[in-house]
């Protein structure tokens, strides 16, 4: 891991693989980005590209601003990281406090297929990473039919992942964003939910009646719990409140602890990766720019689903298998292996 720091603005970039002749990731602005979240994040996205045997590393920066410094110090940001991302170094995705917009001075040289990033509302990309989380909960249990589903930290994937896990069979029972929890005992309509995101982002819960504390998600006693508002959010104490769960899958990275792991290895529930959940989005952005939508998302189903059904019959449970799957295509080209595995601390 390496630590390169911007003299403009105080800003930085954790580049996880120093011998990867790309690494990408997150750029997050905030009034304080610590180095240790980056580099978490960072590995994240790492093993993502090594389970897709992809020869690229993960990266992630962070910009450190006051409120009315904001716009200054990302513009000084972008013109510093301009060398990053022509040389390859480091091509930054729009994360907390960063926009799209932002970075468009760099995307000139970024050689994924960035038009997928762009658009109004949700974009493609997130569409991708809604439909890898679902592809993934419902190759992990074989079947996602007739599971009662809930969705902690409803953001932009979460409108394709309600589709993608309803069309599976699913209900989707349960809703988190940081305004509160919903639920329905019957289940909410997908559609109904993608237009109140649009409308109202995460005001979205106060449309359908009475709204709980977002913790109060992991009380509605669903099958299959999508967890991602933030890094941790599932620690030992929220992990054993939901060990009768039969899945708790990803919908934003590193979304476990540890210790949130054993708890739930130890009571049989599926736990894959979220470096495997979230896999839609390199897929979408690395490939031919010619191909299609429909062949961008029929491609997330298609690879998504076969190494997710190959760690969940893995003994050693999806996640572990997930690892080593990476950690083993990793040693094909890397020097040196990453030191710690994907998990929030």
């Amino acid at each position: 891991m390496r630590i390169h720091k911007f003299t403009s603005t105080d800003a930085f970039v954790a580049i996880d693989l120093v011998g990867a002749e790309t690494s990408t990731g997150p750029v997050r602005w905030a009034r304080r980005i610590l180095q240790g979240g980056a580099k978490d994040l960072a590995r994240s996205q790492t093993y993502t590209y090594a389970v897709l045997s992809l020869r690229h590393g993960g990266a992630s920066a962070g910009i450190s601003a006051q409120g009315p410094q904001r716009s200054e110090a990302v513009s000084a940001f972008v013109a510093e990281a301009a060398e990053l991302v022509e040389y390859g170094t480091y091509l930054p995705d729009a994360a907390k406090g960063v926009s799209e917009a932002d970075l468009a001075p760099l995307r000139g040289n970024d050689p994924r297929d960035t038009t997928r990033l762009s658009g109004d509302g949700p974009t493609f990309v997130d569409r991708c990473e809604g439909l890898s989380a679902a592809v993934c909960a419902h190759h992990s249990l074989g079947d996602l039919s007739g599971r009662a589903v809930a969705v902690e930290g409803f953001n932009a994937n979460g409108p394709e992942l309600a589709a993608a896990a309803v069309e599976r069979g699913a209900s989707v029972t349960a809703v988190a964003t940081s305004a509160g929890t919903v639920s329905s005992s019957s289940g909410f309509d997908a559609q109904t939910l993608a237009d109140a995101w649009a409308a109202h982002g995460a005001e979205m819960v106060n449309e359908f009646g009475e709204v709980g504390a977002p913790a109060e998600v992991f009380s509605t006693g669903a099958d299959v719990f999508f967890v991602g508002s933030k890094m941790g959010v599932v620690n030992h104490e929220v992990a054993a409140q939901i060990q009768g769960a039969a899945a708790v899958v990803a919908c934003g990275r590193l979304p476990l602890t540890a210790r949130a792991l054993a708890v739930l290895r130890r009571a049989g529930v599926a736990v894959p990766a979220d470096f495997v959940a979230l896999a839609g989005s390199a897929v979408a952005l690395w490939g031919d720019p010619a191909r299609s939508e429909a062949e961008i998302l029929a491609a997330v189903s298609e690879t998504v689903g076969v190494v997710s059904s190959e760690f969940a019959a893995d003994p050693d449970g999806p996640f572990l298998a997930a690892c080593h799957s990476a950690e083993s295509y990793l040693s094909t080209w890397s020097d040196e292996l990453p030191f710690g595995r994907p998990l929030a601390p």
